[in-house]
């Protein structure tokens, strides 16, 4: 049961929440009312099997249950909880269009190999009747290989669910190769480890051919012998 809110404003809104109380506003066939929800009562009504779309019998004090279903909410920027609900009335023989939660599961044979895993798509649009809204959809990704995108259109819905984005262009996963680290380039001027600089080397080599020169016997003008 939710109550009218009779004093509107920032003010009224903060002296309802520390009283454990939400605002909202319900938007009948009518007109949008604004009303107050005790934040216990909320919570229950909304982790029941479906989840965020759930659907709501909202009882204005003491009137006519009205099906109703979770338009839009807001939350605390820090703690994460709802601090304002907008709640949209419904016909249950009429579809929606809702957004559903999608969750992958399996690991993919690319992932044992050293592929990493991306979800792409976290939220998905559907239409369906407010009773038939799943609370969220599942997609089995154990077949990926490294290189393999998974797209909507692989993705089996109930029966009665209508998947409202491009089957073709919506990529829900992908597996891909890891990332490589590559050895950074020298800079110029840096030495590089095993090398030695132009200069030395030719000093080196010099050196290294005087002592080849010594140990022969052999002296600096080949083809001569001292008498």
């Amino acid at each position: 049961m939710v109550q009218n809110r009779a004093v509107l404003g920032s003010a009224e809104s903060r002296r309802l929440r520390r009283q454990g109380m939400i605002p909202g506003v319900h938007y009948g066939r009518e007109r949008p009312v604004a009303i107050t929800i005790a934040e216990r009562s909320l919570r229950a009504a909304l982790t029941t099997s479906g989840g965020l779309n759930a659907v709501l019998d909202v009882v204005v004090e003491g009137g006519k249950a009205h099906s109703s279903v979770l338009k839009e909410y807001q939350q605390h920027p820090v703690k994460g909880h709802i601090i304002h609900v907008d709640l949209q009335e419904v016909r249950l023989d009429q579809p929606i269009h809702a957004t559903v939660p999608l969750h992958l599961h399996g690991e993919p044979e690319g992932a044992k190999e050293g592929g990493v895993l991306s979800q792409v798509t976290n939220e998905l649009n559907v239409e369906a009747l407010p009773m038939e809204v799943p609370e969220h959809l599942e997609v089995d990704v154990s077949q990926l290989q490294i290189g393999d995108s998974l797209r909507l259109s692989s993705l089996r819905v109930p029966e009665g669910v209508k998947l409202l984005d491009d089957l073709e262009e919506t990529v829900l996963a992908t597996v891909t190769a890891p990332m490589r680290e590559e050895e950074p380039e020298p800079v110029e001027g840096e030495e590089v480890e095993g090398e030695v600089p132009e200069g030395e080397a030719g000093a080196e080599e010099a050196a290294a051919e005087g002592e080849a020169d010594a140990g022969t016997g052999e002296s600096a003008e080949p083809g001569t012998t001292e008498g």
